[in-house]
């Protein structure tokens, strides 16, 4: 059996933005559970339940998690699937750009993060340089197995559109990482792509943004 590798690997650059106080997390897309393997290992005692709608990925990933849903986002409602509960961090990593209504996920998710939780979503930037060379010069739109053109994602975002996207119904952006890339395919020359992404280029440089949100408190009623 075979998976697309490029939804496969622990992303470190993920697990460095998960609190070491973290003790339940839910990893919505959670593949075949690498990234959550990795996280019970950087946060020891950590609780990890995935969600994937692909059921041979999940069956891969319940090796490695202490609990997965088979579940497809668009039609799956959180609050229902976990009633009463209370994850203090969810990852969304490569995930939301495959949704029909990536914005209602984000919304559903703060019904089940608890007060203070860290919320981390991963998004490619539709606006790297990639992208304009191959409408403006090519004249074609580059559909792709893997990265920003994959040609299963229904949903674009650029760096104007993560506040719409996470800044809704109590959560509050903490901060917004990047990963620069000069080509859109992974390359030994994307190594100095932090180095050109200086002020005015870095929108054109950037591959994904990683959004880490907070979850404020909830006002009593």
């Amino acid at each position: 059996m075979s998976f697309n590798k490029s939804y496969l690997g622990e992303r470190q650059d993920i697990i460095g933005c998960i609190p070491v106080s973290t003790t339940r997390m839910l990893d919505i897309g959670c593949s075949v559970g690498a990234l959550g393997r990795a996280a019970k290992t950087a946060v020891p005692g950590l609780y990890v339940h995935g969600i994937d709608y692909d059921a041979d990925m999940a069956a891969v990933a319940t090796e490695h998690l202490d609990e997965v849903t088979v579940a497809d986002m668009d039609s799956f409602a959180l609050a229902e699937g976990f009633p009463n509960a209370s994850f203090d961090c969810v990852v969304m990593a490569d995930v939301l750009e495959h949704l029909r209504d990536p914005w209602k996920v984000v919304r559903d998710v703060t019904e089940v993060a608890a007060d203070g939780a860290t919320v981390i979503a991963c998004v490619p930037n539709v606006r790297h340089i990639d992208t304009l060379f191959n409408l403006v010069f090519r004249q074609r739109w580059p559909y792709r197995e893997r990265g920003i053109h994959d040609r299963t994602h229904l949903r674009f975002f650029a760096r104007g559109n993560l506040p719409g996207l996470m800044a809704q119904n109590g959560l509050e952006i903490v901060t917004v990482r990047t990963n620069y890339r000069l080509v859109e395919r992974p390359s030994r020359l994307n190594r100095f792509a932090r180095f050109l992404a200086l002020p005015g280029l870095r929108g054109f440089l950037a591959f994904q943004y990683i959004v880490v949100a907070r979850r404020l408190p909830r006002v009593a009623s």
